[in-house]
């Protein structure tokens, strides 16, 4: 059965944004219209943090260890794909779609993935494991004709 079939949804996100597109045509000759966009701002750790990584005392006399620095990126994009997953949870609850196609870089559709309502899973029927917010529509429709064909 073909995957992108009219009307078929398309998430594409990254850690900071997210792009809703439905199919108009077919599968053959995809046509995404842009339904939704969100947005967060995430800048870089190194912008988000302030403080040095903390020191802990060791198992040796007079030794301390360093700790790891929080990724604060890291973090946000996970908080990103949270809310993601309950807006999708909000949608399909709606019946805004019935198909949806997820494209993200793999960690950012791994958090998808966990944190996605089963509701949602039912209707995700299929999966582009890139990086797509930084094309534009047409890359898109062509990259996605490539990747689930077959």
């Amino acid at each position: 059965m073909s995957v992108l079939t009219n009307g078929t949804w398309v998430l594409v996100a990254d850690g900071e944004k997210a792009l809703f597109l439905r199919n108009l045509t077919d599968e053959q000759d995809p046509n995404l219209e842009v339904v939704r966009q969100e947005a967060q701002e995430n800048p870089p750790t190194r912008e988000q943090g302030t403080d040095r990584a903390g020191r802990m005392q060791d198992t040796g006399v007079q030794q301390l260890s360093a700790m790891e620095e929080t990724d604060w990126h890291r973090l946000e994009e996970e908080r990103f794909a949270d809310d993601l997953a309950d807006l999708l949870y909000k949608m399909a609850h709606e019946h805004k779609f019935e198909r949806i196609v997820l494209c993200a870089p793999p960690r950012v559709l791994g958090e998808l993935r966990q944190k996605m309502h089963k509701e949602v899973e039912s209707r995700v029927v299929g999966e582009v494991a890139k990086e797509l917010t930084k094309h534009p529509r047409d890359e898109i429709e062509n990259i996605l004709s490539k990747e689930l064909d077959g």
